[in-house]
């Protein structure tokens, strides 16, 4: 089925009708914050490589007051939830800071004002609402991280320091949801452009942005809406057997390894290692390569590279599934479409291609013809990052 992307406007409209219902005034403050979708560059972020993500028009929207007392209350109107919606909790202090629990959804909000950069923080209460898919590797997580940081700094300023903000959401994902991430998510949430891919460099943390605008294209999301969950799964997993493979080759991360370095190593590694640490050096040359495909406009070169990423993936990092497979399969086998992979964490999601404009309504049909599934469409261009609105 289409997903059409619900207004930013209509979001804040829902989120501020759930407050006034419970609270019975009007929130002060409105924020919102995107997920992001990877073009290329995937499990590099934490191997200190290179990605090339963008900025959603799907985001998540925190609208609230500041109250008196020590008390927070924050409400979700999520549906796709199956815990409770509402979470209540003191303010942290030096002697008790705020520890995870259930429910689960409300550690991310909790990581983040432990992590705060501001003091001191008032109470507040505070409705969430939220277009980007839960597990479906469009970074719902990062979106709510750096949604509540933006409506953090209307309550109680920090420095405005945008590359500690965006560190300071990625260690509360770290330790309060437990899932040891990269910088990217929370990066391109934090400092997104319109218009713009952004390569960074997860080492240096600079980023070049990279143009986006060529309206002969499209760049079509498809939710295989089979989700995953990162926590104390695969993912610690795979990041375990890169530091284990740098280790092996006398590196501080795969950033600094080559193939050759690899090859010459092989016989002192066993085949899974070898394979986690191939994907992950090949993948930050492609993501350099893809970066100055796009800035060439040179889509064919730039979705071979997407097809090379996802086969990489499935067969040497093993983070792939049949539903992901069979959507990036279907998708090439449509006229227009220049290249397809998935795209996030892995183990379902969503896949990410890239095609002619002409060509969507097609690649839909024949994606919904093929795929042993129920997908959900959404076409995307990139997005400003997160930012302070209207009420």
């Amino acid at each position: 089925m289409a997903s059409s992307i619900i207004p930013v406007e209509q979001l804040v409209a829902d989120a501020r009708k759930s407050y006034n219902e419970t609270f019975g005034n009007d929130p002060k403050i409105a924020v919102c914050a995107p997920g992001r979708v990877n073009l290329i560059g995937e499990h590099t972020d934490y191997n200190e490589g290179f990605v090339l993500p963008m900025a959603l028009p799907l985001v998540t929207v925190v609208v609230g007051s500041q109250i008196p007392g020590n008390k927070i209350t924050v409400i979700t109107v999520s549906e796709a939830l199956e815990e409770s919606k509402r979470v209540d909790f003191d303010l942290p202090t030096s002697t008790t800071p705020l520890l995870p629990g259930k429910p689960r959804w409300a550690n991310y909000i909790k990581g983040v004002i432990q992590h705060y950069r501001g003091h001191p923080m008032p109470a507040f209460q505070a409705v969430i609402c939220s277009t980007v898919p839960l597990g479906g590797g469009l970074s719902s997580s990062a979106s709510l991280e750096v949604a509540i940081y933006t409506f953090l700094q209307q309550l109680c300023p920090d420095d405005g320091d945008e590359m500690a903000k965006a560190m300071a959401c990625q260690k509360a994902e770290h330790t309060h949801a437990g899932v040891p991430c990269g910088i990217m998510d929370q990066y391109v949430s934090v400092l997104g452009r319109e218009a713009h891919a952004l390569l960074i460099d997860c080492r240096s943390l600079e980023a070049a942005p990279v143009p986006l605008v060529d309206h002969r294209l499209v760049i079509l999301i498809t939710n295989s809406n089979v989700r995953h969950t990162l926590t104390g799964s695969e993912y610690s997993t795979r990041r375990k057997q890169c530091e284990e493979a740098a280790a092996l080759l006398g590196k501080n991360s795969l950033r600094d390894a080559t193939l050759e370095d690899l090859e010459a190593a092989r016989d002192g590694m066993d085949d899974i290692t070898y394979r986690r640490a191939r994907h992950v050096i090949e993948e930050i040359k492609r993501t350099l390569q893809a970066a100055e495909a796009l800035r060439q406009e040179d889509y064919t070169e730039f979705g071979r590279l997407m097809v090379e990423s996802h086969n990489s993936l499935r067969d040497q990092y093993e983070v792939s599934c049949k539903e992901l497979d069979e959507l990036v399969n279907a998708a090439m086998e449509v006229d227009g479409v220049y290249g397809s992979r998935m795209t996030g964490g892995g183990f379902g999601g969503c896949t990410v291609t890239l095609l002619q404009a002409h060509s969507v309504e097609e690649a839909k049909r024949h994606i919904m013809e093929r795929y042993n599934g129920s997908p959900s469409f959404y076409i995307t261009t990139p997005s400003e990052g997160a930012r302070v609105l209207s009420l």
